[in-house]
């Protein structure tokens, strides 16, 4: 019997519609401060320092020039750019994906923001700044001038917001060119010294700056290769006096071979 095969009829497969992933909203590029940042923040290398001062990394976002606003959007307008902004029980990620920090998604404003003074920019830090980190609820906004208040109506200022007004927090003088005011939100000192940004916890010191960590690093690498070395010829000594008194005590063991060997030739002459 003849099996006839049916042919396999001929299929139109539709290409498939290409899909492409909507682009993640975020917010514009905002113009860069002057060299102030670097000098004070960038250079020094406070960004990472107080990063790990801090904790987690994930969860604690310590970033330069990032906006603020009520949400994610594309339009400048009511932004701010804090030159120091840190928050806490956030996610860090979302923000550098999102190129800002949005208020209603991360349900809190920044825990701290800090501004420092340039030319072009101190006057809107202490009037329309000041009121639109205030209306967003920023808790604590800071104000660092190096120019010992050229700039700044003072050198260093701190605000607390109080029942959604800020209330100035205390700077005190230190010392000669030195002035301290303590920011709750950090549990630390933050320090004009001398024209310098410096932080300062209560517990532990003054944070190092980037190049001091270094320093700091290549001492105890120093310091280790060094004990390093020094143990190494320790040890190279003890190994030449333990072979210097193995060879003492073979000298001796042969001697002591030596006067038994004449005691007992003489036992014999004398026995004879």
């Amino acid at each position: 019997m003849t099996t006839h095969r049916l042919a396999a009829p001929t299929l139109t497969v539709p290409a498939p519609t290409p899909t492409f992933p909507a682009p993640a909203l975020h917010f514009p590029d905002t113009p860069k401060d002057d060299m102030q940042n670097l000098t004070h923040l960038n250079s020094p290398g406070y960004i990472p320092v107080l990063q790990r001062h801090l904790g987690s990394p994930d969860a604690i976002a310590v970033l330069t020039e990032f906006p603020i606003g009520w949400r994610v959007t594309g339009d400048r307008r009511g932004l701010l750019s804090p030159d120091l902004l840190i928050a806490f029980d956030v996610e860090v990620a979302t923000i550098i994906n999102h190129n800002g920090y949005s208020i209603e998604y991360h349900g809190k404003p920044p825990d701290f923001v800090m501004e420092v003074a340039s030319r072009h920019t101190a006057r809107r830090d202490e009037t329309e700044k000041r009121a639109g980190y205030a209306t967003y609820g920023v808790p604590e906004y800071w104000r660092f001038d190096d120019t010992d208040g050229e700039f700044y109506s003072v050198n260093l200022a701190g605000d607390r917001l109080v029942n959604g007004r800020y209330e100035p927090i205390e700077v005190a003088p230190v010392g000669h060119a030195r002035h301290w005011g303590y920011s709750a939100a950090l549990q630390l000192y933050i320090c004009w010294e001398y024209g310098w940004l410096r932080w300062y916890d209560p517990d532990t010191g003054y944070l190092p700056t980037h190049h001091q960590e270094a320093d700091a690093r290549r001492a105890a690498e120093l310091r280790q290769a060094a004990a390093e070395a020094g143990l190494a010829v320790a040890r190279t000594g003890l190994a030449a006096t333990q072979a210097a008194l193995a060879a003492t005590e073979a000298e001796l063991a042969a001697e002591r071979a030596a006067r038994l060997e004449i005691a007992e030739l003489l036992r014999q002459l004398q026995g004879d």
